[in-house]
């Protein structure tokens, strides 16, 4: 007789999605912000892209051929860390760069902890923290400023150099003097939230940023608790602490569409590998992301911190899914049995 049902061990779910499909649906997203990357920089922001995610593909390619791991690449999610390290990187940036930053993505970061959902630490921004004294990562050009670019070198001397806005509003005395750039016409609110801003390649365009964390939302890829509880604690603290006298409403909207803030909320902190899994530890966690993001900026030598943010409460995800456990009936809140 034919079997008319199989009968497993359980849970008994049956769904579509797999790794792939949600690397896909991250690259997908990810398409929108680079788009308008390269329509404000240049088509160097593509080709950046196309060297980093190749680099990222060929060094997971190799060292799993190497020690005879099965092969890993059909699941794309080289391919998202990859995209994630150009879109930390100024458009300016030498290729060599792109290289560097994804052996060390790939090989040191996630490969020698196992692999895909083993290593602790999101990949992308270790690579950058790994190469934050560079200086090439800290010269930015000036959007629609199309500079001719070499094929294997940075931008041509005819390329427009521009500061970004974090870096005008971190010394309290500029703000003190001069206020925000949004003041004074350097930079309006509507150029930072469609990112006609000096930059790196995916942080400028909020507005395409949002659009890719929508995307991910709908397709159920992310949850929006981490991108809420971050951004929200953020815009909190910049509201109710403003520096040099500028107006709550108008500091907070300029640090939230400055920087890489949208980014690490939408793409960086909501990494599988790295974020809690429970509900209440994803809310901590995006708090302590905030938290940590503003002490930085406030307090820290570089006027970014969404990076560094990010990797620390990398290193307390086990303690956050621990408290966010829910608690048994019966039994006290994180007692020990």
């Amino acid at each position: 007789m034919e079997k008319q049902l199989t009968v497993s061990s359980s849970p008994h779910i049956r769904a579509d999605e797999n790794t792939r499909s949600v690397m896909l649906d991250v690259l997908i997203a990810l398409s929108f912000p680079l788009a308008v990357a390269v329509y404000f920089f240049g088509w160097r922001s593509l080709s950046l892209a196309a060297v980093s995610v190749a680099c990222c593909a060929a060094f997971e390619y190799a060292y799993r051929k190497l020690l005879k791991k099965p092969g890993s690449l059909g699941d794309l999610s080289a391919l998202v860390t990859g995209m994630l390290l150009c879109f930390i990187l100024p458009v300016s940036a030498p290729y060599w760069v792109a290289v560097l930053g994804s052996f060390f993505a790939i090989v040191v970061v996630k490969q020698l902890y196992g692999g895909i959902g083993k290593n602790f630490l999101n990949p992308a921004l270790a690579a950058r923290a790994f190469m934050s004294g560079f200086a090439a990562l800290s010269s930015y050009v000036a959007p629609l400023s199309d500079p001719r670019v070499p094929v294997l070198g940075a931008f041509a001397p005819d390329a427009v150099a521009a500061a970004t806005p974090l870096s005008y509003i971190k010394p309290a005395e500029q703000l003190l003097l001069h206020g925000l750039p949004t003041g004074t016409g350097v930079f309006s609110w509507q150029d930072m939230f469609l990112g006609q801003i000096p930059g790196c390649i995916g942080e400028v365009s909020t507005a395409l940023l949002l659009l890719g964390g929508l995307y991910l939302v709908i397709r159920r890829v992310i949850t929006p608790r981490i991108p809420l509880a971050f951004i929200g604690t953020a815009a909190l603290l910049t509201f109710f602490f403003p520096r040099g006298g500028v107006p709550g409403g108008e500091y907070m909207l300029y640090s939230l569409l400055s920087g890489g803030l949208v980014l690490g909320a939408v793409f960086m902190a909501t990494d599988y590998a790295t974020s809690p899994v429970t509900p209440r530890g994803q809310w901590l966690y995006g708090i302590g992301c905030g938290l940590l993001t503003v002490f930085i900026r406030y307090f820290g030598g570089m006027p970014e911190g969404v990076c560094y943010a990010i990797l620390l409460m990398n290193t307390v995800v086990w303690l956050l899914d621990k408290a966010g456990v829910p608690r048994r009936f019966g039994r006290r809140w994180l007692r020990r049995e």
